[in-house]
């Protein structure tokens, strides 16, 4: 029955746990359980095949020595021997132990041969294999560390490998481990993953094996599917091929050394200097110097970047330097061992030889002057040899030929060369620069040397050649005709241009089209730059006649500018064919438009004014007119004054003024004022100064800018001022206050001043009224302020008005005349307004009650009002008697009418005298 058997099996259970529990002979006693460890030893005898119940027996006894959880371990395993869990647990605890003791300790021998025991049953599992290599690498011991990595690969499948490899490339990279050894084991690794052969090949240069390193690196090159997993480019690799193979050139054999930095010069531009560099040295270090020195100057010759040819060149000089500087020391070391030898060692018959051989050239080995020589002249031909690689950058680089000429100035020869060269390499279409120049320079060296015919014959294969640009070729045409001048060729040279400017024939421009390709000789002939050296020649060498067909030519050729209109007028005005130019004048009017035009119209009507003054006066007139039709209004301002001139010299002066009112309305806003200055200066000296109010009227009204009519204001109240017409000025100030700024002190100055001279306390008065509407006006706040302010302002302004008629100079009984004015009436009493003055300032806005309203009123009655000013007591019937003075009126009032009045007086009679004086007693009345 479970019931009756429950009891026994416990009883059976607990006993066994006691044996087991109980110390034997020859064991410490803490190795074995304790009495709280019977739960869990019952546990496992039970079910000593179940982990569950010796996991939570160890965890149990987490905190208790290593050596009695070792003695647990090892009963749980010796019942599980297929447990990972245990075992990598076990394993681990035993490296935790180990780790503190020496490499030699015993603890680290248990551990080994636990992690064997355990690879017994785990053998497949990665991770008890990377512990236990981890730890021999730990412990130094390789050759047991190399067949356990052996033994792992053996027993991992491949797809875990890469696990093992990391680790056993970290032996083979230990300084204790045999090269030979390394070698395989990376050997073995590239079989697993080539993609890391670059680890392979640092290795093999840290080890010096240079011939392996080398054949590893060129197999990688050729491998077109070789992807460097450091992040290294071909080119790198490339560089890292040529260093070994340079530096270590003796210990690398069956690699053609040349072929494979060639290829990489060929195929990486970027570092080309530093490739031929390392071919150079390669061979300096076999040994072969005229071999490197060939290397270097074909490197020199190759280069197309100045960078590169710096590298070389400076690679090339330090090598022929340590050349020279070897053999001058070789040199040194040979003197001394002579010396020390002693000439009576050696014999006669070894004294003649050595005089035959050093007196036999070939045979001479002191050739330090030569290799000096060779080291001035690499020096000398720097220059030469960066042109040669700024060319090979752009062949077509003109002024870089040019600098390339100018490095042979002592030989002749070499520049007739770089001509020749430059003549034919410079693709005109390409050019950077002009390539004509260089024909120009090659013919003018030939002339320089007394060659005209060469220089001739250069110049004509030069206009043969298909420029980019007309101008070009023209100016072969004029440097060869210049050429012919400089040498007194005065026929040859007219020739040329006329040969020059003629136009081709319709077949060859029929042909041309044809071809679809129109060459620059097709359309030199319409070139301006050979039309006026020819003109200018013909003026000089030629005819009257030939000269005008040149220049007809010019105009039928619709090429003509301003300045080749003028300059064909001039000539005909030179030789008196004034109708002729004038001609001229007219067609280039209508050829050309504004702006180029305004010089020839500006010519035309000086010249023809000249010429003819008042006889052809209406078609100068016309003239005037079709110019300021045809100009825009930013130049019609010169027109008109030269055509109000001309009415002012030759015409009326009425049309004159027609023209200055024509102009002032023609002429933009910007002249309109200066205009304006013009026309009232002279309307004032042809018709007198009354005669500029209308055109001040007028300017006023036109639309001026404000500034411009507040300054014309000014001056027309000025006027009448002088005129003294004293109201009329006021009026205009006060029309002038609302373009004026109120912080514009210069108008308000001079009203001020002008109020001061010829006004009064009421004008005063209403001139500060002005100002101040004027002001806040313009101002952005406006403000209402309270009746006594306004009150005491009023006062205050008029206090500032009585100050300033006082420092003005009016005399004291006006001024009393003034106060008693503005003082109060002779009735108010003193004590009343004293009385009064307080309530009216203290005064304050509130509700009130009507009885004290009306006191208010009657005691206002009985104060009187303080503003009020007496008027003397005067009829307004009666009339002051007034004295009024009489004053000339001035010269400038008529002009040239007085003038003429004036010689009119002096030749008429008595009659025409008393009615001249009548109109001047007329004038003066209305003046006053």
């Amino acid at each position: 029955m479970p019931s009756a058997a429950g009891p026994v099996a416990v009883a059976s259970a607990s006993a066994a746990a006691k044996a087991a529990a109980t110390p034997a002979v020859g064991i410490s006693p803490e190795l074995y359980p304790s009495e709280d460890d019977l739960p869990y030893e019952e546990e496992i005898l039970r079910e000593p095949f179940k982990l569950k119940g010796w996991w939570r027996y160890l965890v149990a006894r987490a905190a208790a020595p290593f050596s009695k959880r070792a003695v647990i371990y090892e009963r749980a395993l010796k019942a599980l021997p297929g447990s990972y869990k245990l075992w990598h647990a076990y394993l681990r605890e035993r490296l935790d132990h180990a780790r503190p003791h020496p490499i030699d300790h015993p603890a680290y021998s248990s551990l080994n041969n636990t992690f064997e025991r355990a690879l017994a049953t785990m053998h497949k599992m990665p991770r008890i294999w990377v512990l236990y290599l981890t730890s021999l690498l730990d412990q130094r011991l390789l050759t047991r560390s190399r067949r356990a990595f052996d033994r792992a690969l053996r027993a991992l499948p491949v797809t875990q490998h890469d696990r093992i490899w990391p680790l056993y490339l970290r032996l083979a990279s230990l300084p204790a481990c045999p090269v030979e050894t390394s070698l395989r084991v990376f050997r073995r690794y590239l079989q697993f993953d080539p993609s890391h052969a670059e680890d392979f090949i640092n290795f093999l240069i840290t080890a010096n094996r240079w011939q392996e390193a080398a054949d590893r690196l060129a197999s990688v090159l050729n491998d077109d599917g070789f992807r460097s997993v450091k992040g290294k480019t071909r080119h790198q690799l490339w560089l890292e091929l040529c260093e070994i193979l340079t530096k270590h050139a003796d210990e690398v054999a069956g690699l053609k050394v040349d072929a494979i930095l060639r290829g990489g010069i060929r195929k990486f531009t970027d570092e080309v200097g530093k490739l031929w560099t390392s071919l150079a040295d390669y061979y300096v270090r076999r040994g072969l110097f005229e071999k490197a020195r060939d290397v270097f100057e074909e490197g020199v010759s190759s280069v197309v970047t100045v960078k590169e040819f710096s590298v070389v060149f400076e690679a090339y000089t330090q090598f022929e330097q340590s050349m020279l500087a070897a053999k001058l020391e070789a040199a040194e070391e040979e003197g001394a061992e002579d010396e020390d030898e002693g000439g009576g060692r050696k014999n006669g018959m070894d004294k003649l030889s050595k005089k035959f051989l050093e007196e036999f050239w070939l045979n001479d080995e002191d050739d330090t002057d030569l290799r000096m020589a060779r080291f001035e002249r690499l020096l000398d031909r720097r220059p030469e040899l960066l042109s040669s690689v700024l060319l090979r950058q752009n062949p077509h680089n003109v002024e870089e030929w040019h600098r390339r000429v100018k490095l042979f100035e002592k030989d002749p020869a070499r520049q007739v060369a770089t001509y020749v060269e430059a003549v034919k390499t410079v693709d005109p279409m390409k050019a950077v620069g002009k390539p004509h120049t260089l024909w120009v320079a090659f013919a003018k060296m030939y002339e320089k040397h007394s060659r005209l015919d060469s220089a001739e014959d250069i110049f004509k294969r030069a206009t043969q050649v298909n420029y980019k640009a007309v101008d070009h070729l023209a100016s072969i045409w004029c440097e060869w005709a210049e050429m012919e001048l400089r040498h007194s060729n005065f026929d040859k040279a007219i020739e040329l241009m006329r040969q020059a400017t003629a136009e081709p024939s319709v077949e060859v421009k029929r042909r041309a089209a044809a071809e679809g390709n129109e060459p620059v000789q097709m359309k030199v002939h319409k070139s301006l730059k050979l039309w006026s050296f020819y003109v200018d020649l013909e003026e000089s060498l030629g005819t009257l006649d030939s000269t005008r067909a040149v220049y007809e030519r010019i105009l039928d050729l619709r090429i003509a500018t301003p300045q080749i209109i003028l300059n064909y007028a001039y000539l005909l005005e030179e030789h008196r064919y004034f109708e002729d130019a004038f001609k001229v004048y007219e067609r280039g009017v209508k050829i050309f438009k504004y702006p180029h035009v305004k010089a020839i119209w500006v010519t035309y009507l000086t010249k023809f004014v000249q010429r003819y003054k008042r006889s052809k006066l209406e078609r100068a007139r016309e003239l005037f007119h079709e110019a300021v039709q045809q100009a825009p209004p930013d130049e019609k301002k010169p027109l008109y004054l030269q055509w109000a001139k001309l009415e002012e010299d030759y015409g009326l002066a009425k049309r004159a003024m027609n023209v200055y009112d024509e102009a002032v309305r023609a002429v933009p806003n910007s002249e309109k004022m200066a205009m304006y200055e013009i026309y009232i200066a002279r309307a004032a000296e042809l018709f007198g100064v009354p005669r500029t109010r209308q055109i001040y009227e007028q300017a006023i009204e036109s639309g001026l800018p404000d500034r411009d009519v507040l300054t014309m204001c000014m001056k027309f109240a000025e006027l009448e001022r002088s005129l003294g017409e004293i109201d009329r000025s006021r009026a205009i100030y006060v029309h002038a206050s609302n373009y004026a700024d109120p912080n514009n002190s210069d108008f308000w100055k001079k009203w001020n001043d002008f109020e001061i001279q010829h006004g009064n306390e009421d004008t005063f008065r209403e001139m500060l009224r002005i100002k101040r509407t004027v002001a806040a006006s313009r101002s952005q706040t406006h403000f209402i302020l309270p009746e006594y302010l306004m009150q005491r302002d009023q006062r205050l302004n008029l206090d500032e008005a009585v100050d300033t008629l006082k420092r003005a100079g009016v005399p004291e009984d006006e001024m009393a005349a003034l106060e008693r004015q503005l003082a109060p009436g002779p009735s108010t009493a003193p004590s009343a307004a004293q009385s009064t003055a307080p309530a009216s300032a203290n005064r304050m806005m509130s509700f009130v009650s009507a009885g004290v309203e009306a006191q208010a009123e009657s005691s206002r009655q009985q104060a009187g009002n303080n503003e009020d000013i007496e008027l003397p007591d005067e009829s307004d019937d009666e009339e002051p008697d007034v004295q009024i003075a009489e004053k000339s009126v001035p010269a400038a009032v008529f002009g040239e009418l007085g003038k003429r009045a004036a010689e009119s007086q002096e030749e008429s009679s008595g009659a025409q005298e008393n009615e001249q004086l009548g109109a001047l007693e007329r004038i003066k009345r209305r003046r006053q």
